[in-house]
């Protein structure tokens, strides 16, 4: 959601002491010392909010901060830590209850339904009327009207706002008996109370699931869908990855990158040692010898693919493999509208270029063990290691790659006319070759 916020105006609550919010986030790009707000009201010039960045004293956090006439009533939160995973989907609760008798009770964060310490706090008041859930409030989501580009960085799914009761994170998700894994509730048994809402259930939708009618409206910007989900994440771009030394921008969810340095390399989020696995991408921004492909996800960043695995070179519109020339009829130069396709099939250990929906080198990704027109690797050190998809450059100059990692947008654009998926995982421009599939986990573990 960059630079991207809704909004509704609350009416009158059922108990402004006592409510419950719960969503799931896949937070990317997320830098020290800044807010990055998921929800604010407008009250108070916007001064009412929740998100994660920097609270107090120079610590970074997820908190909740509300203030009234510019002095902080409260302001309570977990570690930025933990939440620093641009891949995985992220399960916050916060429960506000100023009728509690303990102070320590009267606000609660839960990550993936385990409570949050609190690092920094101040008490709310005892039966304070929270300005998230008055009469007349703007509650936005998705940012905060003060604070220039303040706008929560990632993808939201699944938002409840509950009016009237304090819930714990327990009927919103659970832990899996098998894999211990925190899992989400589609249909959470609540109680939604008067400005309860239920919204962003399946895609982009602002249209109240619960009970009520209590519809959003965009505010700025626009709102994306995303097959990405908290039961399948797809790879993104690793922000993790990124050395400290270059100057790194990524927007839409991690599915966009642009980077100004020399000799460096950036990985998707997801990698895989078996499988077949296809992708596009623009590459819309040339630098100098700009490179892509495929790479082991632990390589040294201060290259490129070109060096690290099987990378396409801007400079000789040819495909390298360990920094080895890669023979075979490539087709030429690709410009910076071409939709380029990959294909990687980890069994065979066979790559695969497509531009514009052709198959260059008169590829057959179906072809299996035969390997026709691919970049073939199965007698290399790269077989039977993890690869995941790569890009990067090797002279200075900004260069730009977005990606549809089988979201079905790039540059926040939908493909225009999906094509055919046999394996149902992700939404391409051209037709997915049979026995492939997205990059995602449940690609990964299907």
């Amino acid at each position: 959601m960059p630079n991207t916020s809704i909004t509704r105006t609350q009416g009158t609550p059922t108990n402004a002491k006592k409510w419950t919010i719960s969503y799931w986030a896949k937070y990317t790009g997320l830098t020290t010392g800044q807010w990055y707000p998921t929800f604010a009201t407008d009250y108070d010039n916007g001064d009412s909010y929740f998100g994660v960045g920097s609270l107090g004293a120079g610590r970074n956090e997820i908190g909740f901060i509300e203030y009234h006439t510019s002095s902080t009533n409260y302001g309570q939160g977990g570690t930025l830590a933990g939440l620093r995973d641009g891949h995985g989907w992220y399960h916050i609760v916060f429960a506000y209850d100023s009728t509690q008798g303990t102070a320590a009770n009267r606000g609660k964060t839960y990550i993936n339904g385990v409570q949050a310490t609190n690092t920094y706090n101040t008490d709310i008041s005892s039966n304070h009327d929270s300005r998230f859930n008055s009469n007349g409030s703007v509650l936005r989501i998705g940012g905060r009207s003060q604070g220039s580009g303040q706008y929560m960085a990632g993808i939201l799914s699944h938002f409840h706002f509950i009016d009237g009761t304090a819930y714990d994170a327990t009927p919103f998700g659970e832990f899996n008996a098998t894999t211990g894994e925190w899992s989400i509730k589609t249909e959470p048994s609540v109680t939604y109370g008067n400005n309860g809402f239920f919204i962003l259930k399946d895609g982009a939708s602002l249209t109240d699931q619960s009970p009520n009618t209590n519809n959003f409206s965009s505010s700025t910007g626009t709102l994306t869908p995303t097959v990405d989900n908290p039961s399948n994440s797809f790879a993104t771009w690793n922000s993790l990855q990124a050395t400290t030394s270059a100057s790194y921008t990524f927007e839409a969810g991690n599915t966009r990158i642009a980077v100004n340095d020399v000799d460096m390399s950036c990985c998707a989020t997801l990698a895989a040692k078996t499988g077949k696995y296809y992708m596009e991408m623009k590459w819309v921004q040339q630098g100098g010898n700009d490179r892509w492909g495929i790479q082991p996800p632990n390589s040294n960043v201060n290259t490129h693919p070109r060096a690290n695995g099987i990378g396409w070179d801007q400079a000789t519109n040819q495909f390298y493999m360990l920094n080895s020339a890669v023979s075979g009829s490539w087709g030429g130069s690709i410009g910076t509208g071409d939709v380029v396709q990959l294909a990687m099939d980890l069994d065979n250990g066979a790559l695969y270029l497509g531009v514009n929906g052709t198959w260059r080198n008169s590829g057959s990704p179906t072809s299996g063990s035969s390997k026709t027109g691919a970049v073939d690797f199965s007698g290399t050190s790269l077989y039977g290691e993890l690869l995941t998809w790569a890009v990067g450059k090797g002279n200075q100059g900004t260069s730009g790659w977005n990606a549809n990692f089988g979201n079905g947008y790039i540059e926040q654009t939908a493909v225009s006319s999906a094509g055919t998926n046999a394996s149902g995982n992700g939404i391409f421009e051209y037709d997915v070759p049979t026995g492939y599939t997205a990059l995602s986990t449940k690609g990964i573990n299907s």
